[in-house]
């Protein structure tokens, strides 16, 4: 059963309350870099533990680094698991 666009709408506002922020994304990165914060904000708690633990053999800096190009992917795909979750739950309503 296809959504209506009010329905659409809702799951879009929802996402923008509920989802990540990109900007605040970038202030855990900058300001609380070394302990991956960023990481545990977007759901990815394993990959910022390695992340932490590689900081000890100077592999995370470089991680780090990759990390500023990779954040907006990260935030994004964050934000499409709320709104795929959002519509499923919609639709089973709605059905």
């Amino acid at each position: 059963m296809s959504l209506t666009t009010a329905d659409l709408t809702l799951v879009e506002q929802r996402v923008t309350n509920d989802g990540p922020s990109t900007g605040a994304t970038y202030l855990l990165w900058f300001f609380l870099w070394f302990f991956s914060a960023h990481r545990f904000y977007l759901g990815r708690p394993i990959s910022a533990i390695f992340q932490i633990l590689s900081y000890f053999i100077l592999v995370g800096f470089i991680w780090l680094i990759i990390d500023a190009v990779l954040i907006p992917s990260m935030v994004r795909e964050n934000q499409n698991n709320i709104r795929q979750t959002l519509i499923k739950q919609m639709q089973l309503r709605a059905g």
